[in-house]
């Protein structure tokens, strides 16, 4: 609800009110990168820390404490207050990125192998239900104040005027909170990792990650499985991120686009629960190639888009593959590490999350500049989803899952030893 439909429209005409379009655009984009970077430097050793010490409900709670009072935070964002806006979504970013390497590192801590892509798929659905509901409502309000009694009309003073959105960004961090306390109160945390020192998790997680790259090298399925998800996640976000902005450059309007977001938030509820049984049949390593190939039509449909309506096919699409190419990509993992340094391979995983934001829009810009044409553009990204399924072929999903079995049974044995 604040990354992608609103945040960005208030920080452009109201926090960054005063600054030049071009210098909003460039702070809006520093404070995203700054907020990705920091994430990506500090998940390995927060994940690492989290096995070590076992942190991952308590650290999960500081990364949605974080997120969900800098989010609170933006009400008190008004006209001109750029920096404080931009200093409190970096924050939020942070906390959310974090929080959710923990919440990553659990699922195979609550779901037994045989379910855990059900159990991700199951998560991504209920992630779209909730993220579409309060989408709807919000917007419903800040398009239309006076229906629930808010200030609305001409003449309002900066305050009524933004009241509507800034009290979204409240409900937001109040709906981020309340949803949280389930998983607080009811998942067990996870042990230590067995020979952790204990009373010392900080001097522990920095000797396992520094023992981290010999881990992947023991672990070779799962170091081909981030290489490829590295590729093909890039291709996915791009399609996300660049979709919009493609959309409205086509003429298409700010209605149309709005109808699409919302779309993709119901529609990709029940294919998320799809993909799920789909893994179940057929494999998720095979689900996510499936999906992957769906990808490179959705390409192919960008570049050919003329109308509102082949934007909402495009959503469509979408909506079909995101939740369950994202979900299976993240039990995959998880079924090819041990589930005792759960944390600090999801450390890495959201490493490979935060990378594959970089070259897919940078593709998409040189393709512009090479071209001048968006449609070529668009029609570059297939490049990430033939490289990313060529290296997803390549992994051996069961010797991974012997290997990772076999490096806990191993830690149990050093355990009981100890």
């Amino acid at each position: 609800m604040v990354v992608t439909a609103v945040f960005p429209i208030y920080f452009a005409t109201v926090a960054a009110r005063g600054l030049a379009p071009a210098a909003a655009t460039a702070a809006y984009g520093l404070a995203t990168t700054v907020g990705l970077v920091l994430v990506a430097v500090a998940s390995p050793l927060l994940g690492a820390l989290a096995d070590a010490g076992a942190l991952k409900k308590r650290l999960l709670a500081a990364g949605v404490a974080l997120g969900a009072g800098a989010t609170a935070g933006l009400f008190l964002v008004g006209p001109g207050d750029w920096r404080l806006a931009a200093a409190l979504f970096v924050l939020a970013n942070v906390g959310l990125s974090a929080s959710f390497v923990f919440y990553d590192s659990l699922l195979p801590h609550v779901a037994r192998p045989e379910e855990v892509d059900r159990v991700s798929s199951a998560g991504y659905a209920l992630g779209y239900l909730g993220g579409g509901l309060l989408l709807a409502v919000v917007l419903a309000w800040i398009l239309r104040p006076d229906l629930v009694g808010l200030p609305s009309g001409p003449g309002l003073s900066d305050a009524d005027a933004t009241l509507p959105t800034r009290l979204g960004f409240l409900a937001v961090a109040l709906w981020w909170v309340a949803f949280s306390i389930p998983l607080l109160r009811r998942v067990r945390e996870p042990p230590a990792a067995s020979g952790a020192p204990a009373g010392h998790p900080l001097r522990a997680a920095l000797g396992q990650l520094g023992r981290t790259g010999q881990a992947l090298r023991r672990h070779p399925q799962a170091a081909r499985l981030l290489a490829a998800f590295l590729v093909y996640n890039d291709g996915i976000g791009t399609i996300i991120r660049m979709a919009t902005v493609y959309g409205t450059e086509l003429g298409i309007s700010r209605g149309a686009l709005i109808g699409a977001i919302l779309l993709v938030q119901f529609l990709g509820i029940p294919f998320a629960f799809l993909f799920g049984g789909l893994a179940g049949r057929i494999g998720a390593k095979r689900s996510v190639l499936l999906a992957l190939g769906v990808y490179a039509l959705i390409s192919v449909v960008g570049y050919f888009m003329t109308s509102a309506a082949h934007f909402f096919a495009l959503a469509a699409l979408v909506a079909v593959v995101q939740g369950g190419a994202q979900a299976l990509s993240r039990s995959l993992f998880a079924s090819l590490v041990p589930r005792r340094r759960s944390g600090e391979f999801f450390g890495f995983f959201s490493v490979m999350e935060k990378v594959a934001g970089i070259f897919g829009p940078g593709l998409f810009t040189v393709a512009v500049w090479l071209t001048g044409s968006s449609r070529a553009a668009i029609l570059s990204v297939i490049v990430f989803f033939a490289a990313g399924a060529l290296l997803l072929v390549g992994v051996d999903v069961e010797a991974g899952q012997r290997a990772a079995r076999q490096a806990d049974a191993e830690g149990e044995a050093s355990g009981a030893a100890g």
